[in-house]
């Protein structure tokens, strides 16, 4: 198992979780679909976690909330800056 396998960032797995809420974007490619993602996860800061379990004894209610509606911003922002881009093309 390499080093990089071993760490992840919270945010990706609440920003993937976003976008799989979305029913406005079943039909999107999945290419679009992941530049979304890393338009979204530009706007938010890093939270890096080793073992899951970590996460969930680490944060607070309040504060995962706070990280939800962080990413829905992000998320929205996201969305509207790759299909103005898309169209742009």
């Amino acid at each position: 198992m390499s080093f990089e396998s071993q760490i992840s960032n919270f945010y990706e797995k609440l920003v993937v979780d976003d976008l799989a809420k979305r029913s406005e974007l079943d039909s999107t490619e999945e290419g679009e679909l992941i530049d979304i993602a890393c338009v979204a996860l530009n706007q938010l800061p890093s939270r890096y976690y080793r073992y899951s379990v970590d996460m969930a004894f680490y944060l607070s209610a309040p504060e995962i909330q706070r990280m939800e509606d962080e990413v829905t911003k992000a998320v929205t922002y996201a969305i509207a800056f790759v299909q103005k881009n898309k169209k742009a093309q």
